[in-house]
């Protein structure tokens, strides 16, 4: 895919990268409706997981693209920007498998609501995350705000917004806003290999349940709601041929014993 926002499917792997290295990849009006239109459109893809990452080394994304946002000048087109940042972001919190943000540089005000968006954060040893919003008076626009309280707790996270810090890699992960950092020696894209291995290995059917079981707790689904999804992703998984395959290797190597 051409412009700002490169998108690639290998092995059941949706990898987007944020693709303007240059300008430390930040999020435009173009790039947040981009952004929702490929994850919406690989919702029905055999896929297992989808990495989101920055191009470069510097910045994952360095928040709204101000060039372009100076131009949101009115109350309606500030709600506009509202609505579509929200939906890009939403179409990451419901997409069907799990999505890991690969931190592999800054990730600053909209940047850092894009990677908390996401299910999974993993960081390189000189990224840096920051809530920065408040320096430019205003709020966290696009949901990012509840994501960072719903990880790391209402009083942190909003001394996180108030303060506008920018933690480095250590500190985020100590704050529980990444899995896991990166050695300082390490190449980036073998630590995302090695990271997303496990999840790779998995089917898409079955990323699929656990996926849905993650995003219920996160978004707090009534019980009821949540025992009919489990339900229904359990039968699909179970019926699937994946299933009898693996359950048939089981058996084969419990009667050779």
């Amino acid at each position: 895919m051409s412009g700002d926002i490169l998108a690639t499917e290998h092995n059941g792997v949706l990898r987007v990268t944020l693709d303007r290295p240059e300008k430390r990849n930040p999020l435009s009006r173009a790039a947040l409706a981009q952004l929702c239109e490929i994850f919406e459109s690989h919702r029905d893809a055999e896929l297992s997981l989808a990495v989101l990452r920055g191009a470069g080394e510097a910045s994952f994304a360095a928040g709204g693209d101000l060039r372009d946002l100076e131009q949101v000048c009115t109350p309606q087109q500030a709600s506009e920007l509202h609505s579509l940042g929200t939906s890009a972001l939403q179409a990451i919190r419901e997409f069907p498998v799990p999505v890991v943000a690969a931190l592999n540089g800054v990730a600053l005000g909209g940047g850092a609501e894009l990677a908390v968006a996401c299910d999974l954060r993993i960081a390189a040893a000189h990224a840096r995350i920051g809530f920065v919003q408040g320096t430019l008076n205003i709020p966290a626009a696009w949901g990012g705000g509840h994501d960072l309280i719903a990880l790391v707790g209402p009083a942190r996270g909003l001394e996180l917004l108030v303060s506008a810090r920018v933690l480095s890699a250590a500190q985020a992960l100590a704050a529980g806003l990444v899995e896991t950092v990166a050695a300082e020696d390490e190449d980036f894209e073998d630590f995302i290999g090695r990271f997303i291995a496990p999840f790779a290995r998995q089917r898409p059917q079955v990323m699929r349940a656990f996926k849905a079981q993650a995003a219920a707790a996160k978004l707090g689904l009534p019980r009821k709601a949540i025992e009919a999804r489990d339900a229904e992703l359990f039968a699909q998984a179970w019926c699937h041929d994946d299933h009898w395959a693996a359950a048939r290797n089981v058996l084969q190597k419990e009667a050779r014993r």
